[in-house]
């Protein structure tokens, strides 16, 4: 049974910083991409960013460039998500996501195969 479990969400005031976790079993982590996305209140669910399955490559939104972080550790099969200088438009439920390395990369959240149950983050003005 794959699980993705997100761990570290919380409130913070704006400017501040927060780091995210996303524990993964069941699957061989070490072969899937990651992404991470996040959903507002009355939102769509969108990309934050992703890593591919050796760490060599990430990708993010334009609105989290420069701010966020993605990194990984194979060996303990988690994924995190460095959020920086935080603003208020990030508050949202943050998701990590895990998709197959043969599959490719992606940013939409459809393509997917595996999802945590999301963590909290609000950001206060």
């Amino acid at each position: 049974q794959v699980q993705l479990v997100e761990s570290g969400g919380g409130s913070v005031q704006a400017g501040g910083s927060l780091g995210l976790s996303c524990a993964a079993s069941g699957l061989s982590f070490g072969t899937y991409n990651v992404g991470w996305f996040r959903q507002a209140p009355g939102k769509e669910r969108e990309f934050v960013g992703d890593m591919t399955w050796n760490g060599d490559n990430t990708d993010y939104a334009d609105s989290v460039k420069g701010r966020f972080t993605i990194s990984r550790d194979n060996a303990k099969n988690l994924v995190f998500l460095q959020m920086n200088s935080l603003k208020p438009e990030d508050t949202a439920v943050y998701y990590c996501a895990a998709r197959a390395f043969y599959l490719g990369r992606s940013t939409m959240a459809s393509l997917y195969s595996y999802w945590g149950q999301g963590t909290q983050v609000t950001v206060s003005s």
